[in-house]
């Protein structure tokens, strides 16, 4: 559970970087990775509401 929380902030950071060089500068590239991002955060959370209600089990 430990290290699907580091996993989900470090995925939050990463979006945060990409998302604000897309609004600050216009990077395109960079909105597409944040989007691929925004995927993968919403896995690891589904992933995290599964453990987490095992876990409240």
């Amino acid at each position: 559970m430990k290290n699907l929380v580091e996993n989900i902030n470090s995925l939050i950071a990463d979006f945060q970087k990409d998302a604000s060089l897309q609004v600050e500068s216009g990077n395109k590239a960079a909105g597409t990775r944040a989007r691929k991002t925004s995927l993968a955060i919403e896995k690891a959370l589904k992933e995290f509401r599964k453990a987490s209600i095992e876990a409240a089990k």
